[in-house]
Protein backbone atom coordinates (compact mmCIF):
# COMPACT_ATOMS: atom_id res chain seq x y z
CA UNK A 1 0.00 0.00 0.00
CA UNK A 2 1.32 3.42 -0.93
CA UNK A 3 0.02 6.61 0.69
CA UNK A 4 0.51 10.27 -0.21
CA UNK A 5 -0.72 12.96 2.16
CA UNK A 6 -1.42 16.57 1.22
CA UNK A 7 -3.40 19.61 2.27
CA UNK A 8 -1.76 20.97 5.39
CA UNK A 9 -1.39 24.66 6.07
CA UNK A 10 -1.49 27.51 8.56
CA UNK A 11 -4.81 28.74 9.94
CA UNK A 12 -6.16 30.78 12.80
CA UNK A 13 -7.87 29.07 15.72
CA UNK A 14 -11.45 28.22 14.81
CA UNK A 15 -10.55 27.74 11.17
CA UNK A 16 -10.72 24.66 8.98
CA UNK A 17 -8.45 22.58 6.77
CA UNK A 18 -8.89 19.51 4.64
CA UNK A 19 -6.20 16.85 4.44
CA UNK A 20 -6.18 14.26 1.66
CA UNK A 21 -4.51 10.87 1.46
CA UNK A 22 -4.11 9.30 -1.97
CA UNK A 23 -3.99 5.52 -1.65
CA UNK A 24 -2.70 2.96 -4.14
CA UNK A 25 -1.51 -0.62 -4.26
CA UNK A 26 -2.83 -4.00 -5.23
CA UNK A 27 -4.75 -4.74 -2.04
CA UNK A 28 -5.40 -1.29 -0.61
CA UNK A 29 -9.15 -1.93 -0.45
CA UNK A 30 -8.59 -4.49 2.27
CA UNK A 31 -6.94 -1.98 4.57
CA UNK A 32 -8.05 0.53 7.16
CA UNK A 33 -6.79 4.05 6.44
CA UNK A 34 -5.97 6.29 9.34
CA UNK A 35 -4.62 9.70 10.24
CA UNK A 36 -2.03 10.27 12.93
CA UNK A 37 -0.21 13.34 14.18
CA UNK A 38 2.97 14.18 15.96
CA UNK A 39 3.72 17.46 17.65
CA UNK A 40 7.30 18.50 18.47
CA UNK A 41 8.55 16.66 21.53
CA UNK A 42 5.49 14.42 21.73
CA UNK A 43 4.68 10.88 20.73
CA UNK A 44 2.85 10.12 17.53
CA UNK A 45 -0.87 9.72 18.25
CA UNK A 46 -3.88 8.25 16.55
CA UNK A 47 -6.40 10.79 15.24
CA UNK A 48 -9.00 8.96 13.14
CA UNK A 49 -9.45 5.94 10.88
CA UNK A 50 -11.95 4.51 8.44
CA UNK A 51 -12.51 1.15 6.81
CA UNK A 52 -12.24 1.19 3.04
CA UNK A 53 -15.98 0.56 2.69
CA UNK A 54 -16.60 3.51 5.02
CA UNK A 55 -18.84 1.54 7.37
CA UNK A 56 -16.69 2.01 10.46
CA UNK A 57 -14.93 5.15 11.65
CA UNK A 58 -13.03 5.82 14.85
CA UNK A 59 -11.73 9.06 16.38
CA UNK A 60 -9.61 10.09 19.31
CA UNK A 61 -11.77 11.77 21.92
CA UNK A 62 -10.22 15.22 21.58
CA UNK A 63 -11.23 15.54 17.92
CA UNK A 64 -14.71 13.99 18.06
CA UNK A 65 -17.28 16.46 16.77
CA UNK A 66 -14.58 18.60 15.10
CA UNK A 67 -12.80 16.29 12.65
CA UNK A 68 -14.50 14.14 10.04
CA UNK A 69 -12.85 11.30 8.14
CA UNK A 70 -14.31 10.23 4.81
CA UNK A 71 -13.32 8.27 1.76
CA UNK A 72 -13.90 8.68 -1.96
CA UNK A 73 -13.35 5.32 -3.54
CA UNK A 74 -13.75 6.75 -7.01
CA UNK A 75 -10.59 8.75 -6.50
CA UNK A 76 -8.92 6.34 -4.06
CA UNK A 77 -8.59 9.05 -1.45
CA UNK A 78 -9.32 9.39 2.24
CA UNK A 79 -9.91 12.90 3.55
CA UNK A 80 -9.72 14.36 7.02
CA UNK A 81 -11.78 17.52 7.50
CA UNK A 82 -10.37 19.52 10.40
CA UNK A 83 -12.92 21.98 11.78
CA UNK A 84 -12.86 24.37 14.75
CA UNK A 85 -9.13 23.97 14.91
CA UNK A 86 -7.27 24.69 18.13
CA UNK A 87 -3.60 25.56 18.69
CA UNK A 88 -3.14 22.15 20.30
CA UNK A 89 -4.02 20.54 16.97
CA UNK A 90 -0.72 21.85 15.58
CA UNK A 91 1.33 18.87 14.42
CA UNK A 92 2.73 16.96 11.50
CA UNK A 93 -0.15 14.85 10.22
CA UNK A 94 0.43 11.46 8.57
CA UNK A 95 -1.85 9.03 6.82
CA UNK A 96 -1.18 5.36 7.39
CA UNK A 97 -2.71 1.98 6.82
CA UNK A 98 -3.10 -1.36 8.52
CA UNK A 99 -5.57 -4.20 8.93
CA UNK A 100 -6.28 -3.69 12.63
CA UNK A 101 -8.12 -0.75 14.22
CA UNK A 102 -7.00 -1.62 17.74
CA UNK A 103 -3.35 -1.75 16.81
CA UNK A 104 -3.58 1.58 14.99
CA UNK A 105 -5.29 3.27 17.91
CA UNK A 106 -3.17 1.86 20.72
CA UNK A 107 0.24 1.40 19.10
CA UNK A 108 0.52 3.98 16.32
CA UNK A 109 4.14 3.33 15.51
CA UNK A 110 3.32 -0.32 14.83
CA UNK A 111 1.04 0.65 11.96
CA UNK A 112 2.28 -1.04 8.85
CA UNK A 113 2.26 1.48 5.98
CA UNK A 114 2.96 5.21 6.17
CA UNK A 115 2.84 8.20 3.92
CA UNK A 116 4.90 11.34 4.41
CA UNK A 117 3.63 13.99 6.78
CA UNK A 118 1.86 17.25 6.07
CA UNK A 119 2.15 20.15 8.52
CA UNK A 120 -0.87 21.71 10.21
CA UNK A 121 -0.22 24.89 12.19
CA UNK A 122 -2.97 26.63 14.15
CA UNK A 123 -2.34 30.11 15.53
CA UNK A 124 -4.18 31.48 18.55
Amino acid sequence: VQLQASGGGHVQAGGSLRLSCAVSGDTFDEYIIGWFRQAPGKDREFVAAITWNGQITKYRNSVKGRFIISRDNGYNTVSLHLNRLKPEDTALYYCASDLNFLKMATSPTSTRYWGQGTQVTVSS
